[in-house]
């Protein structure tokens, strides 16, 4: 069951600091809910929330719960899991407190919308993040950014120097992010970078594609006479927009709008649609599973 919004933030300042966080995806089979219970109970842990769903085929769980001394490190359960349940599952898993901070870096054109959104939203506490770096392609949101307290990073990219470019990006994440996050880079991301850079990669891009691709999307949408307008929050890949979807939004819109009132309200959408895709993330909510997604 997917999350409906972001948590505020005294919902963030009410984590306690000994709840840790684990999630699990393994092959389907019975008895996996009883085995990483009763491996939380035997180990002093107290289940404060749990989610769970299966394809048929795979199988997916998130556990919150309570452990003494959880914020100084969870890496002893951590091998008990590994060895105990998770070799027996042959499962994947991650374990860690739940208060800890995901290090994103943003990448960003000239669109400041999203870019904005989010660092005035980690700032408030409301994203379990820390942004430890925002590159672009552009000068223009330096001075904004700088207002934030965060490194900018201006790397031009043109066709001749995208190789260059992209290695100087690495550069400059590398040992850094947990996550990158395209708020708006008007730039296409090579397979080598996706897959050198190490760590997910989230896009956010408006509704219309495939319909209206390239530049003036809500100009071309206006001669339509389209009636909705949204956004696509997404994993990036190689299929350039075609992603496992994180999450989706969408707002009504009437003729008696212009093309640039379309486009605010879709900014609007954008934005939040955004920062829900990297608060589930960040979370430890969003299980990739194939070319889809499953939300906690």
């Amino acid at each position: 069951m997917a999350a409906t919004g972001l948590s505020t933030p005294p919902a963030r300042a009410a984590v306690a600091h000994d709840v840790g966080r684990l999630v699990v995806a393994c092959p389907d089979g019975p008895g996996i809910v009883a085995l990483i219970t009763t491996f939380l109970h035997r180990n002093g842990a107290d289940i404060l929330q749990s989610d769970q769903f299966s394809t048929g085929e795979r199988f997916m769980l998130r556990v919150e719960f309570h452990l003494e001394h959880a914020r100084e490190g969870l890496h002893p359960l951590e091998r008990r899991f590994a060895a105990e349940v998770a070799g027996p599952l042959g499962a994947e898993f991650r374990l860690r407190p739940s208060g800890t901070p995901t290090k994103v870096a943003i990448f960003v054109s000239r669109h400041d919308h999203c870019l904005l959104d989010l660092l005035w939203r980690a700032r408030r506490g409301e994203l379990p993040i820390e942004v430890v770096t925002v590159v672009s392609n552009h000068p223009d949101l330096e001075h904004d950014v700088a207002g934030f307290g965060v490194p900018y990073v201006h790397i031009p990219v043109t066709r001749e120097t995208r190789a260059e470019a992209e290695r100087a990006q690495l550069a400059a994440i590398a040992g850094r992010a947990e996550l990158v996050v395209l708020a708006r880079y008007m730039q296409i991301l090579s397979g080598d970078f996706l897959r050198r850079a190490g760590v997910p990669v989230i896009n956010i891009h408006h509704s219309f594609l495939p319909a209206f691709a390239g530049a003036g999307p809500y100009e071309r949408a206006k001669q339509r006479g389209v009636k909705l307008v949204g956004a696509t929050a997404h994993y990036a890949t190689e299929d350039l927009d075609e992603g496992p979807i994180i999450e989706q939004d969408v707002v009504r819109v009437s003729h008696r709008l212009s093309s640039a009132d379309l486009a605010r309200r879709g900014a609007d959408v954008e934005r939040a649609v955004l920062a829900r895709a990297v608060d589930w993330h960040c979370a430890d909510r969003v299980f990739v599973d194939g070319r889809t997604t499953v939300v906690f």
